[in-house]
């Protein structure tokens, strides 16, 4: 998902500034709301996580230049059902900015863009949760089902964003619209790959139910909503 240099340039860069902004504005609610349900501390706790988490995933778990961006196993959904919307923003925002200063800065003048691109779809996803998990049941009981679903409209989103800032950058060329086909047919393995993630990690979850009240946790990780 980290768009290539290049890609979208000049002017045209201006709309990234408003797209992340909004994003941002966002986060900053949804955080507001995580401080009033389990406060600061539990907050900053799961940021850290998160943040070291998508370090992780972006820096060491496999990654391919494909097309007009990189593959990688973000696992967006693994990190809103096990810490909640606002430390999944933070850790995606702050863990992509760690890795493009230390390892990545030819990434940085895409940072806002990118930052657009992991957290739109991870708001979709959420109001998506709400939609497919009934109100009586906590994230450790999801279903394949709906692992598959919130993982696909995740991972939907960030190859919808990608092909948005891409055609947006570049136009409609045969070239470009090649580079953004293989980008999302090469995507298709990280849908299939990411539900089975989170049910493993949920199954863990639910044998170590003593988690939730450190507030390390998504409270809903284990409480029915």
């Amino acid at each position: 998902m980290h768009i290539e240099p290049g890609i979208v340039h000049g002017a045209k860069m201006a709309l990234s500034f408003v797209t992340a902004a909004g994003a941002a504005t966002v986060g900053a609610k949804l955080a507001w709301d995580a401080v009033k349900e389990s406060g600061v501390a539990s907050l900053a706790a799961r940021t850290v996580a998160t943040t070291a988490l998508v370090f992780c995933f972006f820096q060491v778990l496999p990654h391919y230049p494909v097309g007009v961006s990189e593959v990688h196993f973000i696992l967006g959904s693994t990190l809103f059902l096990l810490f909640g919307a606002a430390p999944a923003a933070f850790g995606l925002a702050l863990g992509l900015l760690a890795q493009g200063v230390f390892f990545a800065p030819f990434d940085l003048p895409q940072y806002f863009i990118n930052i657009t691109t992991l957290l739109v779809p991870l708001y979709a996803m959420r109001e998506l949760a709400k939609r497919i998990i009934a109100p009586g049941t906590a994230y450790v009981d999801l279903k394949y089902s709906q692992a598959l679903a919130l993982s696909t409209a995740y991972q939907g989103g960030v190859v919808a964003w990608v092909a948005f800032w891409a055609f947006y950058g570049q136009g409609f060329g045969a070239a470009n619209v090649s580079s953004v086909l293989a980008f999302g047919g090469a995507y298709m393995l990280v849908v299939l790959v990411e539900p089975l993630a989170d049910l493993a990690v949920l199954a863990v979850a639910k044998s170590l139910r003593g988690l939730t009240g450190n507030g390390l946790f998504e409270p809903r990780l284990h409480n029915a909503g």
